[in-house]
Formats: C-alpha cells, structure tokens, sequence
C-alpha cells in the first residue's frame, strides 16, 4: 500500500512493516500453532521478542513481578508510544480471540516506528502484556508501574466487523464457594447440608434477576464444583461467574444484587458461602476520542470501511484489561475485522480464521495503521502537546 502524499516518513515507516511482512505472519502462525494459556505464555512470549530483539529493542523481562510480561523500548524521544501485545489463548478453543494476531500488528507497528522513532522524537514501547482473558496483565502492569511513562496506548482486535471506537463492559471475574455437610445420601440425607442444591437455588435467582437488569448489565457462569458422588450430599460446591456492566457504577449495582441470589442460595439450605474475586475488575474502554479521529483516518485509508460512529456503541465486545488503562491513558482499541465465515470470537470458527488470508491482511493493515496514527500525532502539535502534558499530570500525581 503506498504511503499517502507522498510522505517520505511515512513511506519509510511502511516499507519497514512491508519488508517484515512475512515475518510478522509468520510470528502470527506461530503464535496460533502453540496456543498458552493466562500466565503460562513463555513460549509466546519468546517468539514475539525474537523480532524486536534483533531490530535492537532493548529487553526488559518479567516486568511488574509477572513472569511472561516485559517492556521492549527503542529510540529515546520525550513521546513514549505503548503499543500492547496480547498472546494468551482460550482454554480448548486456543486463539478464538485473536490474539495472535494482536501481538503481530503490535511487533509490526513497532517496527515501523523504529524506523522513524529519531526523527519524530519516539520512544517505542511495546508492551507484552499476559493474561487478557482472565487474569488482568494489563491492571497488574498499571498498578505496577510498567505504563508509567506511555503517553499513548494503542492495540488492534480482530473482529467480524470493522470498529473504530470500540466499547467494552465492565467486568468483574468472581468465584462463590458454598460449604455444605456431607452425609451418605439415602441412609442419612437428614445429617446433610446440601451445598449442591444452594447452588441450584442461586442460579434460579440469578435466573430471575435477569429479566430485571438494567440495560447492559449481564451475568453468565458455570458450575466448577458440584459433589464427587451421587450417594454423597455435597459438602461443597463451586460457581464461577462473570458479572458485567456497562461502567464500574452500573457494575457495582449488579455485584450487590448478584450477591443477594449466592447468600439466597446459602441461607435456603443452612450452607455458608464465600465470594472470592479471582482476577482484577475490569473497567470500561474510554478511547480517546482525538486518537480515534486519527486512527479512522489511517484505516480508511488502507481502503477499510470501518462501521458508523453512531452505531459503534451498540456493539459491545464483552471486556478487556485495556479499559483499565484507558481510563488512566489516552488511548485506543479499535477493532480490525477479518473474514470469520460468519463466526464470532470465542468460537472455534473464529480460531480457524484467525490464520487464514484476511486474518493475515490484518496483521499488515493494523501495523501500518497504527504506525501511521503514532507519525500523525507526533508531528501534530497540538496532538504532542496535549498527550505530553497529560503525562507530566499523571506522573506528577503518582509521585
């Protein structure tokens, strides 16, 4: 795809994606054939740097404590462009959510960048960034310092569809574990507490509740734990659950009414219950509205028709860590569509999609893409200006 205008810089930045173009779907294919799951990802990890690495990015591994986090920086401009990589896969479906592709367009973007970082005053962080889909890498890494410095955050997702300003849903990950009292099921049922059945009554409460949400507000869940035998009362049992919302307050609410339907579930079969949360809450994406102007730009004109403003926010795409570093960062997380054959993320329709020709065109669209979004910003001054000083407030504030 030639640069726009002519634009020397913008030139030398695409051909640098070009000619690692076939490295960038190869690391895609890669990452595909050898899917890990959250916080077990050390092979991924170490073919994503393997690129970085030899354009001379310098490594900085296991960062904020997290074994298969690390930061990748090259040049030393005041602007610090972040550009997230993600690599964790889904248990037995692999990577039905694409993340293999996120990581290439990450890596390539980055390329990209380095070829012009000097010129234009960048730094280039590519941030490794685990555990997206449950676990929280990104919340971890903020709260520990490894987004200091960014002035921007930026990623792609792949998608059915083109979204510019994707919206996300608040979510919180929580785990309810009802203690009951074993007994042999028909010689003394009476000496039982049935721990099985409390989580029956709080699933047909949970049931019920939903006709009473509020608009945008779920909740789904599976039994992890419901008794070893048939001929033992349950002394124990177990719900994993996934509550959402359409922001932290609307979340809130919900977490108070869903506790209500566990305790329900306990206080009807004389069990006890504990709620534990299992992964950090995540918050709602905020794009930067300024940055996704920029990035619109960019992809449509890679000849992608992205769907209307108007209609992005009836599109919700579940939840991500990266709406907790929205909320702290200007930032982006557009979604790039690929041909999914009608398939949808967390499907193994979409896996297989994830490797196929589109799914490769999006690994160069979303690198060129991102990359020219960080050269229009850093020459804007006005764009400069405000994300710097946006920095200086955040980092002022955290000392």
């Amino acid at each position: 795809m030639p640069a726009p205008r002519s634009d020397a810089t913008v030139a030398a930045s695409d051909e640098a994606v070009a000619a690692a173009s076939r490295r960038l779907i190869e690391l895609s294919h890669a990452l595909h054939a050898e899917p890990e799951l959250a916080f077990a990802e050390t092979r991924s990890v170490a073919k994503v740097l393997e690129p970085l690495r030899e354009r001379g990015f310098e490594i900085e591994s296991g960062v904020a404590d997290l074994p298969t986090a690390f930061r990748a920086r090259y040049g030393s401009g005041p602007l610090t462009v972040g550009l997230c990589a993600e690599y964790d896969a889904l248990p037995g479906m692999g990577h039905a959510c694409g993340h293999n592709i996120i990581a290439a367009t990450a890596v390539g973007a980055a390329l990209g960048l380095a070829e012009v970082a000097d010129e234009l005053g960048l730094t280039v962080v590519v941030l490794g960034t685990p555990a997206e889909e449950s676990g929280g890498g990104k919340v971890l890494m903020l709260e520990r310092g490894s987004f200091d410095d960014i002035a921007m955050a930026m990623m792609v997702h792949p998608g059915p569809a083109e979204i510019v300003g994707a919206r996300s849903l608040a979510l919180a990950d929580i785990g309810v574990v009802f203690h009951g009292r074993e007994a042999h099921a028909s010689a003394a049922p009476e000496l039982g507490r049935n721990a099985g059945d409390a989580v029956t009554i709080a699933q047909v409460a949970l049931g019920l509740l939903r006709q009473h949400l509020r608009p945008g507000q779920q909740l789904h869940g599976i039994v992890g734990e419901g008794g070893v035998a048939p001929n033992i009362v349950p002394g124990r049992a177990e719900v994993l659950y996934y509550l959402r919302a359409v922001d932290s307050a609307s979340l809130d609410e919900l977490t108070r009414r869903a506790s209500a339907c566990f305790a329900a579930g306990a206080l009807a079969t004389g069990c006890t219950h504990e709620i534990r949360t299992l992964a950090p809450t995540y918050t709602e994406l905020t794009p930067d509205t300024a940055l996704l102007s920029v990035y619109r730009e960019q992809i449509t004109g890679l000849g992608r028709v992205p769907i209307a403003p108007e209609l992005e926010e009836r599109r919700p795409l579940g939840s991500t860590d990266m709406g907790n570093v929205t909320n702290v960062i200007p930032g982006i997380h557009p979604v790039i569509g690929i041909d999914a054959g009608g398939a949808v993320t967390h499907q193994p329709g979409f896996a297989a999609a994830s490797v196929n020709a589109s799914a490769d065109r999006a690994v160069i669209d979303g690198s060129l893409a991102l990359a020219r979004t960080a050269i229009a910003v850093a020459r804007d001054e006005l764009h400069r200006d405000r994300l710097l000083q946006r920095l200086v407030q955040r980092q002022e504030g955290i000392r």
